[in-house]
């Protein structure tokens, strides 16, 4: 439930007018000498996220001009928490598209991670639904970025296999959706002998995530995500710096279960599946070693060149299940490398696909919901540079270049060439808060792979 979005305007709600730096001026025109003098006092000029409270004959204030960049989707996400709480109706005639977009910012500007804080936390303002917004687009939307945030920001004391795999159960329980999970040593039984391998040395057993929804008949969707509850590098140790926001590891799981309740509350008739190899890559004395070779579910052996490089032999198992009932497309999430926020930073998670068409679509829907990826190569000559001379494949280049490339050439070999699969990798946090999005876990990429899922499946409902 959208709790600061509220159904209609109250009799005390203060009208909120969105004025772009450009329009300000003929706004003004039409209104009195002394509203012209006071915006003029106060220095506002519509730049993108500032307000001017206009004052009211009763000392309060009578409405709100909010600078807004129409091109910005984040210009309303910083009005909840910067105005001051109360009610507030958007005093515009806006399209379907942009009441829609308005309306989505505020509930997204509303997120606040409170479970372990004292009192009630933040307080932000209140809005009627904005007239032509599509609610039901907005409550997928938000509530599925509410729900990778929470399970990002929750510690990995809280959010360990188990208690990822429970977070799996409770959203297929929502949408009558079926779960099953395989533990510890009955991974080894299952043929999962890679997933075992990583979560192993924990005392928190390792898992696989197994959850379907859907008509059995219907084409087949599969997402992956990578489950890596808290990664301390293994034997090859990460330092304090890189280990703390290790718990953001299993940043990929969360973007596939947000993209699966998307899916599930919108009904899109698709056979879905969504695999999550959960664990933790911990330090003990059964911990896998550098330079192990390790069997994996499709029948390559991998030597490992860097225990740290664990996410990809995590989802290499996962991946080489998730061809067998042959869906039509297999989407891939994962906080993989450093080397593709070198490349692209932090807001910008890598696209990497066997399919040229599969891209182009994900781009697309990217660039439509303003929730932008980057296409980079699975150059094939790189290829050579995970050779292992023990074993079928390295985890790890034998040089110092191309980390994100190498990491997704490493997981093609473990999808049929003809699956179309697309990976992203993504960092799933901000670093620090912006409108709408404060610091912390992040949902980068999920709504232009819900887009996409939505606009080539829903027209045959």
């Amino acid at each position: 439930m959208l709790t600061h979005l509220r159904p209609i305007a109250g009799a005390d709600s203060v009208p909120l007018t969105p004025v772009t730096k450009d329009g300000l001026e003929s706004w003004l025109s039409g209104q009195p000498a002394t509203v012209r003098a006071w915006v003029s006092g106060i220095g506002f000029k519509g730049e993108p996220g500032k307000t001017a409270l206009l004052p009211g004959a009763d000392g309060g204030f009578a409405r709100v001009l909010a600078g807004i960049d129409a091109a910005d989707f984040w210009a309303y996400g910083g009005l909840p928490a910067s105005l001051p709480p109360g009610d507030y109706h958007i005093d515009a005639d806006l399209d379907r598209e942009t009441a829609t977009r308005a309306a989505l910012g505020w509930a997204l500007g509303t997120y606040a991670f409170t479970r372990y804080k004292s009192g009630n936390g933040k307080t932000f303002a209140t809005l009627a639904w904005p007239e032509r917004a599509d609610r039901a687009e907005v409550e997928r939307i938000a509530t599925a970025t509410y729900l990778v945030r929470d399970l990002i920001n929750t510690p990995a004391s809280d959010m360990g296999p188990e208690e990822l795999a429970q977070a799996a159960e409770t959203l297929g329980d929502e949408f009558n959706a079926k779960v099953k999970v395989i533990v510890g040593d009955d991974l080894l039984k299952k043929n999962y002998p890679a997933i075992h391998a990583v979560g192993r040395a924990s005392t928190r057993a390792p898992r696989l995530i197994d959850l379907t929804w859907g008509d059995k008949d219907a084409p087949g969707v599969t997402l992956v995500g990578k489950g890596v509850c808290f990664d301390t590098g293994g034997l090859d140790l990460k330092p304090s710096s890189g280990m703390l926001l290790m718990k953001k590891d299993m940043g990929g799981a969360a973007h596939v279960l947000g993209v699966a309740r998307m899916i599930m509350m919108a009904e899109l008739p698709v056979r879905l599946r969504v695999l999550i190899p959960a664990v933790e890559n911990s330090v003990s004395g059964d911990a896998f070693r550098p330079l192990d070779v390790l069997a994996t579910r499709k029948g390559l052996t991998v030597e490992v060149g860097n225990t740290d490089a664990e996410g990809r032999l995590v989802l290499c198992d996962a991946l080489a299940k998730a061809v067998n009932d042959k869906p039509e497309v297999i989407i891939d999430f994962a906080t993989l490398t450093g080397a593709a926020r070198v490349a692209l930073g932090t807001e910008l998670p890598a696209l990497f696909s066997n399919d040229d068409a599969l891209a182009d679509g994900l781009l697309k829907a990217a660039e439509s919901q303003s929730d932008p990826m980057w296409r980079l190569p699975l150059h094939q000559p790189y290829a050579k540079l995970l050779d292992s001379k023990v074993a079928d494949l390295n985890n790890v280049g034998s040089g110092p270049f191309a980390g994100a490339i190498l990491a997704a050439l490493f997981l093609e070999r473990f999808v049929e060439k003809t699956t179309p699969w697309a990976h992203l990798d993504v960092m799933a946090w901000n670093p620090s808060s912006k409108p709408g999005r404060p610091e912390g876990g992040e949902a980068l990429g999920m709504r232009a792979v819900y887009s996409y899922l939505e606009s080539r499946y829903a027209k045959s409902a």
